[in-house]
């Protein structure tokens, strides 16, 4: 198993869910986030006064899955997140040892 840890733009979150679900995949865990990379923020004028936004909003999601469909889930969330600009995102994987379903005490691919 492997979990798939993506950083994207707020406003692509839509479009990487519904790319994941035409993939067959059914559960992901979104979590709201902040941070810079390379573009290291930005400056915004507000009320006369410059000021720099050293974080930027950002979204994270979470998905845990058997090791076949991980290429197609990253090619989901490539394609579906990329706008072409600085700050499109991230994306991370990791092994997963082993995953419980708290409900029955499935364990492994059963529960996910």
């Amino acid at each position: 198993m492997k979990k798939i840890e993506a950083i994207i733009k707020p406003f692509k979150l839509d479009e990487v869910k519904e790319a994941l679900h035409e993939i067959g995949l059914q559960g992901i865990t979104v979590t709201e986030a902040k941070g810079f990379g390379r573009q290291k923020g930005h400056t915004e004028l507000y009320r006369g006064a410059e000021y720099v936004v050293d974080f930027l909003p950002k979204v994270k999601i979470e998905v845990v899955l058997d090791d076949p469909q991980v290429e197609r889930a990253v090619e989901a969330i490539q394609q579906a997140a990329q706008t072409g600009r600085i700050g499109d995102g991230k994306i991370f994987i990791t092994a997963v040892e082993e995953a419980i379903r708290i409900r029955t005490g499935e364990r492994g691919g059963d529960a996910i």
